[in-house]
Protein backbone atom coordinates (compact mmCIF):
# COMPACT_ATOMS: atom_id res chain seq x y z
CA UNK A 1 0.00 0.00 0.00
CA UNK A 2 1.32 3.36 -0.85
CA UNK A 3 0.90 6.03 2.27
CA UNK A 4 -0.80 9.34 1.23
CA UNK A 5 2.02 11.62 2.48
CA UNK A 6 5.84 12.04 3.60
CA UNK A 7 8.25 13.84 4.98
CA UNK A 8 10.63 15.29 2.66
CA UNK A 9 13.36 17.79 2.24
CA UNK A 10 12.51 20.21 -0.44
CA UNK A 11 14.87 22.50 -3.18
CA UNK A 12 12.58 24.99 -3.60
CA UNK A 13 15.24 27.85 -4.63
CA UNK A 14 18.86 27.75 -5.66
CA UNK A 15 21.35 28.95 -2.51
CA UNK A 16 18.73 28.80 0.03
CA UNK A 17 18.42 26.51 2.90
CA UNK A 18 16.09 23.21 1.95
CA UNK A 19 12.36 23.21 3.03
CA UNK A 20 11.37 20.16 5.56
CA UNK A 21 7.51 19.47 4.44
CA UNK A 22 5.02 16.58 4.38
CA UNK A 23 4.24 16.03 0.48
CA UNK A 24 1.62 13.78 -1.06
CA UNK A 25 2.52 10.81 -3.24
CA UNK A 26 0.84 9.33 -6.56
CA UNK A 27 -1.74 6.52 -5.30
CA UNK A 28 -0.32 4.15 -8.75
CA UNK A 29 2.81 3.00 -9.57
CA UNK A 30 3.61 3.33 -13.20
CA UNK A 31 5.64 0.55 -15.60
CA UNK A 32 9.38 0.19 -14.03
CA UNK A 33 8.61 2.35 -10.81
CA UNK A 34 9.68 0.82 -7.64
CA UNK A 35 8.22 2.25 -4.03
CA UNK A 36 11.24 2.46 -1.46
CA UNK A 37 11.18 2.65 2.29
CA UNK A 38 14.16 4.73 2.88
CA UNK A 39 16.27 4.03 5.84
CA UNK A 40 19.52 6.18 5.58
CA UNK A 41 20.46 8.63 2.72
CA UNK A 42 24.18 10.22 2.51
CA UNK A 43 24.82 13.40 2.01
CA UNK A 44 26.64 13.96 -1.31
CA UNK A 45 29.05 17.25 -2.97
CA UNK A 46 26.93 16.39 -5.99
CA UNK A 47 23.63 17.95 -3.56
CA UNK A 48 25.66 20.95 -2.65
CA UNK A 49 26.60 21.56 -5.98
CA UNK A 50 22.55 21.77 -7.00
CA UNK A 51 21.73 23.95 -4.24
CA UNK A 52 24.95 26.20 -4.79
CA UNK A 53 23.21 26.35 -8.81
CA UNK A 54 27.08 25.15 -9.89
CA UNK A 55 25.98 24.19 -13.73
CA UNK A 56 23.77 27.04 -13.59
CA UNK A 57 20.18 27.72 -13.19
CA UNK A 58 17.37 24.94 -12.26
CA UNK A 59 14.78 24.56 -14.62
CA UNK A 60 13.37 21.21 -12.18
CA UNK A 61 12.59 23.80 -9.02
CA UNK A 62 10.81 22.70 -7.29
CA UNK A 63 12.38 19.19 -6.62
CA UNK A 64 13.66 16.38 -4.27
CA UNK A 65 17.29 15.86 -3.76
CA UNK A 66 19.61 12.99 -2.74
CA UNK A 67 20.99 10.25 -4.99
CA UNK A 68 22.43 8.01 -2.45
CA UNK A 69 20.69 5.55 0.12
CA UNK A 70 19.53 1.98 1.31
CA UNK A 71 15.95 1.11 1.86
CA UNK A 72 13.17 -1.67 1.69
CA UNK A 73 10.92 -2.44 -1.39
CA UNK A 74 7.32 -1.75 -0.45
CA UNK A 75 5.93 -2.56 -3.80
CA UNK A 76 6.52 -2.63 -7.48
CA UNK A 77 4.73 -1.45 -10.60
CA UNK A 78 3.96 -3.05 -13.90
CA UNK A 79 6.85 -5.00 -15.57
CA UNK A 80 9.59 -5.23 -12.38
CA UNK A 81 11.49 -8.26 -12.44
CA UNK A 82 14.70 -7.16 -10.67
CA UNK A 83 13.48 -6.48 -7.44
CA UNK A 84 10.38 -7.63 -5.36
CA UNK A 85 8.39 -6.29 -2.50
CA UNK A 86 10.61 -6.55 1.69
CA UNK A 87 13.55 -6.72 -0.60
CA UNK A 88 16.87 -4.59 0.76
CA UNK A 89 17.74 -2.68 -1.55
CA UNK A 90 20.82 0.39 -2.46
CA UNK A 91 19.36 3.24 -4.19
CA UNK A 92 22.28 4.71 -6.82
CA UNK A 93 21.85 7.21 -9.64
CA UNK A 94 24.26 5.16 -11.70
CA UNK A 95 21.95 3.15 -14.12
CA UNK A 96 21.74 -0.60 -13.06
CA UNK A 97 19.51 -3.32 -14.07
CA UNK A 98 15.89 -3.11 -15.01
CA UNK A 99 13.26 -0.50 -16.44
CA UNK A 100 14.12 3.50 -16.65
CA UNK A 101 10.70 4.44 -15.51
CA UNK A 102 9.07 7.92 -16.35
CA UNK A 103 10.16 9.91 -13.33
CA UNK A 104 7.63 10.16 -10.41
CA UNK A 105 5.79 13.74 -9.37
CA UNK A 106 4.56 14.57 -5.77
CA UNK A 107 2.16 17.11 -4.41
CA UNK A 108 2.50 20.00 -1.77
CA UNK A 109 0.31 23.16 -1.49
CA UNK A 110 -1.22 23.33 -4.81
CA UNK A 111 2.18 22.42 -6.41
CA UNK A 112 3.96 20.12 -8.24
CA UNK A 113 7.48 18.47 -6.91
CA UNK A 114 9.73 17.06 -8.90
CA UNK A 115 11.79 14.26 -8.38
CA UNK A 116 14.16 12.32 -11.01
CA UNK A 117 14.90 8.99 -10.87
CA UNK A 118 16.09 8.24 -7.85
CA UNK A 119 15.40 10.65 -4.74
CA UNK A 120 16.46 9.73 -0.79
CA UNK A 121 16.22 12.90 1.13
CA UNK A 122 12.53 11.52 1.53
CA UNK A 123 10.88 9.44 3.92
CA UNK A 124 9.53 7.30 0.88
CA UNK A 125 10.97 6.74 -3.19
CA UNK A 126 9.54 6.35 -6.20
CA UNK A 127 12.32 5.15 -8.14
CA UNK A 128 13.15 3.78 -11.47
CA UNK A 129 13.67 -0.34 -11.23
CA UNK A 130 17.23 0.47 -12.67
CA UNK A 131 17.78 2.66 -9.66
CA UNK A 132 18.01 0.25 -6.85
CA UNK A 133 20.18 -2.91 -6.34
CA UNK A 134 19.14 -5.64 -4.17
CA UNK A 135 21.29 -6.83 -1.47
CA UNK A 136 21.26 -9.37 1.44
CA UNK A 137 18.21 -8.79 3.83
CA UNK A 138 20.72 -8.89 6.96
CA UNK A 139 22.88 -6.34 5.42
CA UNK A 140 24.27 -3.22 8.02
CA UNK A 141 22.12 -0.65 7.01
CA UNK A 142 24.04 2.33 7.38
CA UNK A 143 27.10 0.87 5.73
CA UNK A 144 24.64 -0.13 2.56
CA UNK A 145 23.47 3.64 1.63
CA UNK A 146 27.37 4.56 1.11
CA UNK A 147 27.09 1.84 -2.18
CA UNK A 148 24.81 4.40 -3.66
CA UNK A 149 27.53 6.93 -4.52
CA UNK A 150 30.92 7.18 -1.87
CA UNK A 151 31.94 3.33 -2.27
CA UNK A 152 31.46 2.67 -6.17
CA UNK A 153 32.30 6.51 -7.44
CA UNK A 154 35.43 5.91 -5.11
CA UNK A 155 36.25 3.06 -6.16
CA UNK A 156 35.26 2.89 -9.43
CA UNK A 157 37.46 5.92 -10.06
CA UNK A 158 40.53 3.72 -9.42
CA UNK A 159 39.46 0.43 -10.99
CA UNK A 160 38.27 2.23 -14.19
CA UNK A 161 39.51 6.07 -14.86
CA UNK A 162 42.69 5.53 -13.56
CA UNK A 163 43.14 2.13 -13.52
CA UNK A 164 45.73 2.49 -11.32
CA UNK A 165 48.16 -0.52 -11.08
CA UNK A 166 50.58 -1.59 -8.31
CA UNK A 167 54.00 0.87 -7.56
CA UNK A 168 52.37 3.81 -9.10
CA UNK A 169 51.72 6.80 -7.55
CA UNK A 170 48.66 8.37 -6.92
CA UNK A 171 47.85 12.00 -5.74
CA UNK A 172 43.96 12.31 -4.56
CA UNK A 173 43.12 15.71 -4.00
CA UNK A 174 39.91 16.34 -1.35
CA UNK A 175 39.69 13.06 1.29
CA UNK A 176 36.00 13.83 1.64
CA UNK A 177 33.53 10.62 1.88
CA UNK A 178 34.16 9.53 -2.51
CA UNK A 179 38.38 10.82 -2.02
CA UNK A 180 38.69 8.74 1.19
CA UNK A 181 37.58 5.70 -0.69
CA UNK A 182 39.68 5.94 -3.51
CA UNK A 183 42.61 6.33 -1.29
CA UNK A 184 41.35 3.29 -0.12
CA UNK A 185 41.20 1.41 -3.74
CA UNK A 186 44.37 2.59 -3.92
CA UNK A 187 45.87 0.80 -1.56
CA UNK A 188 43.84 -2.00 -2.46
CA UNK A 189 45.84 -2.08 -5.48
CA UNK A 190 49.20 -1.45 -3.70
CA UNK A 191 49.97 1.65 -5.41
CA UNK A 192 52.70 3.59 -3.91
CA UNK A 193 52.82 6.77 -2.53
CA UNK A 194 49.14 7.43 -2.06
CA UNK A 195 49.50 11.03 -1.07
CA UNK A 196 46.14 12.48 0.40
CA UNK A 197 45.63 16.06 0.04
CA UNK A 198 43.04 18.25 2.34
CA UNK A 199 42.61 21.41 3.91
CA UNK A 200 40.88 19.64 6.96
CA UNK A 201 42.89 17.50 9.63
CA UNK A 202 40.36 15.11 10.75
CA UNK A 203 39.85 14.01 7.05
CA UNK A 204 43.38 13.58 6.59
CA UNK A 205 44.05 11.57 9.53
CA UNK A 206 41.16 8.88 8.25
CA UNK A 207 42.75 8.73 4.77
CA UNK A 208 45.73 7.45 6.76
CA UNK A 209 43.36 5.00 8.23
CA UNK A 210 42.60 4.16 4.54
CA UNK A 211 46.13 3.76 3.50
CA UNK A 212 47.48 7.00 2.88
CA UNK A 213 50.82 6.96 2.76
CA UNK A 214 51.52 10.88 2.98
CA UNK A 215 49.43 13.76 4.08
CA UNK A 216 49.16 17.17 3.14
CA UNK A 217 47.53 19.75 4.72
CA UNK A 218 46.90 22.53 1.85
CA UNK A 219 45.79 25.18 4.29
CA UNK A 220 49.58 24.64 5.93
CA UNK A 221 52.13 23.53 2.88
CA UNK A 222 52.89 24.39 -0.41
CA UNK A 223 50.65 21.43 -2.12
CA UNK A 224 52.91 21.32 -5.61
CA UNK A 225 56.17 21.61 -4.02
CA UNK A 226 55.20 18.94 -1.15
CA UNK A 227 54.27 16.70 -3.94
CA UNK A 228 57.18 17.09 -6.13
CA UNK A 229 59.18 16.10 -3.07
CA UNK A 230 58.00 12.98 -2.45
CA UNK A 231 57.35 11.89 -5.96
CA UNK A 232 60.74 12.82 -7.50
CA UNK A 233 62.11 13.36 -10.85
CA UNK A 234 60.13 10.00 -12.02
CA UNK A 235 57.12 12.31 -11.88
CA UNK A 236 53.49 11.43 -10.95
CA UNK A 237 51.31 8.56 -12.04
CA UNK A 238 47.73 9.51 -11.38
CA UNK A 239 46.12 12.83 -10.09
CA UNK A 240 42.98 12.47 -9.02
CA UNK A 241 41.09 16.05 -8.18
CA UNK A 242 37.26 15.84 -6.73
CA UNK A 243 37.41 20.01 -5.71
CA UNK A 244 36.56 21.17 -8.82
CA UNK A 245 38.48 23.89 -8.52
CA UNK A 246 40.38 25.05 -11.89
CA UNK A 247 43.98 25.62 -10.23
CA UNK A 248 44.46 22.03 -8.66
CA UNK A 249 43.46 20.89 -12.27
CA UNK A 250 45.85 22.88 -13.55
CA UNK A 251 48.57 21.97 -10.87
CA UNK A 252 47.40 18.03 -11.26
CA UNK A 253 48.13 18.29 -14.87
CA UNK A 254 51.67 20.09 -14.42
CA UNK A 255 52.63 17.16 -12.03
CA UNK A 256 51.70 14.25 -13.79
CA UNK A 257 54.34 12.37 -15.39
CA UNK A 258 54.48 12.57 -19.72
CA UNK A 259 51.82 9.60 -19.80
CA UNK A 260 50.40 10.35 -16.45
CA UNK A 261 46.62 10.15 -15.73
CA UNK A 262 44.54 13.12 -14.62
CA UNK A 263 40.88 12.10 -13.55
CA UNK A 264 38.65 15.24 -12.80
CA UNK A 265 35.53 13.92 -11.00
CA UNK A 266 34.66 17.41 -8.85
CA UNK A 267 32.98 19.72 -11.50
CA UNK A 268 34.18 23.27 -11.89
CA UNK A 269 31.41 25.87 -11.53
CA UNK A 270 29.42 26.59 -15.09
CA UNK A 271 31.56 29.79 -16.75
CA UNK A 272 34.98 28.29 -15.09
CA UNK A 273 37.65 26.64 -17.62
CA UNK A 274 41.23 25.08 -17.20
CA UNK A 275 44.45 26.46 -18.94
CA UNK A 276 46.79 23.66 -19.86
CA UNK A 277 49.39 23.08 -22.49
CA UNK A 278 47.94 20.22 -24.70
CA UNK A 279 50.33 18.96 -26.79
CA UNK A 280 51.47 16.31 -23.80
CA UNK A 281 47.89 15.03 -24.97
CA UNK A 282 48.84 13.88 -28.04
CA UNK A 283 51.88 12.00 -26.62
CA UNK A 284 49.92 9.61 -23.89
CA UNK A 285 49.07 12.07 -21.22
CA UNK A 286 45.71 11.45 -20.37
CA UNK A 287 43.02 13.90 -19.51
CA UNK A 288 39.88 12.39 -18.37
CA UNK A 289 36.43 13.01 -16.53
CA UNK A 290 34.73 10.66 -14.42
CA UNK A 291 30.76 9.58 -14.80
CA UNK A 292 30.63 8.12 -10.89
CA UNK A 293 33.36 5.76 -11.76
CA UNK A 294 31.56 4.88 -14.77
CA UNK A 295 30.97 1.27 -13.57
CA UNK A 296 28.00 -1.31 -13.31
CA UNK A 297 25.90 -0.95 -9.76
CA UNK A 298 24.33 -4.58 -10.32
CA UNK A 299 27.97 -5.73 -10.28
CA UNK A 300 30.17 -3.36 -8.58
CA UNK A 301 27.62 -3.13 -5.79
CA UNK A 302 27.91 -6.95 -4.73
CA UNK A 303 31.57 -7.20 -5.64
CA UNK A 304 32.29 -4.22 -3.08
CA UNK A 305 29.48 -5.36 0.12
CA UNK A 306 31.59 -8.99 -0.41
CA UNK A 307 34.99 -7.48 0.42
CA UNK A 308 33.44 -5.24 3.20
CA UNK A 309 31.92 -8.26 4.64
CA UNK A 310 35.16 -9.99 4.57
CA UNK A 311 36.56 -7.50 6.17
CA UNK A 312 38.89 -6.11 3.40
CA UNK A 313 37.92 -2.77 3.13
CA UNK A 314 36.72 -0.22 5.48
CA UNK A 315 33.41 1.35 5.72
CA UNK A 316 31.40 1.89 8.98
CA UNK A 317 35.41 4.20 9.88
CA UNK A 318 33.48 6.29 7.00
CA UNK A 319 30.58 7.20 9.06
CA UNK A 320 31.42 10.19 11.51
CA UNK A 321 28.25 11.95 11.55
CA UNK A 322 24.58 11.09 11.67
CA UNK A 323 21.51 13.74 11.52
CA UNK A 324 17.70 13.45 11.47
CA UNK A 325 15.96 14.91 8.34
CA UNK A 326 14.96 17.89 10.31
CA UNK A 327 18.17 18.76 10.84
CA UNK A 328 19.39 17.91 7.66
CA UNK A 329 20.33 21.79 6.64
CA UNK A 330 22.52 21.90 9.50
CA UNK A 331 24.27 18.45 8.49
CA UNK A 332 25.23 20.16 5.10
CA UNK A 333 26.46 23.41 6.93
CA UNK A 334 28.51 21.54 8.54
CA UNK A 335 29.76 19.50 5.65
CA UNK A 336 30.92 23.04 4.20
CA UNK A 337 32.61 23.92 7.03
CA UNK A 338 34.87 20.94 6.59
CA UNK A 339 33.49 19.79 10.33
CA UNK A 340 32.10 16.27 8.94
CA UNK A 341 35.55 14.43 8.51
CA UNK A 342 33.76 11.34 6.40
CA UNK A 343 30.73 10.65 5.15
CA UNK A 344 27.23 12.05 6.99
CA UNK A 345 24.33 10.27 6.96
CA UNK A 346 20.95 11.28 7.29
CA UNK A 347 18.29 8.34 9.13
CA UNK A 348 15.27 8.67 7.84
CA UNK A 349 13.91 6.05 10.43
CA UNK A 350 13.88 8.66 13.45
Amino acid sequence: MIPKTMKVAILLEQRQPLEIAEIELPQKLEVGQVLVKIHYTGICGSQLGEIDGAKGPDRFLPHLLGHEGSGTVVAVGPGVRHVKPEDVVVLHWRKGLGIEAVPPTYGWQGRTINAGWVTTFNEYAIVSENRCTPIPADSDLQVAALFGCAVTTGFGVVENNARVKMGESVVVFGAGGIGLNMVQAAALVSAYPIIAVDLHEGRLNLAAMMGATHLINSAQEDAQAKIAEIVGNAGLDVFIDNTGQPPIIELGYGLTKPQGRVVLVGVPRKGKGINIYSLPLHFGKVLTGSHGGDGDPHMDIPRYHNLFRLGRIKLRELITDEFSLEQINEAIQQMRDGHVRGRCLVSLDR
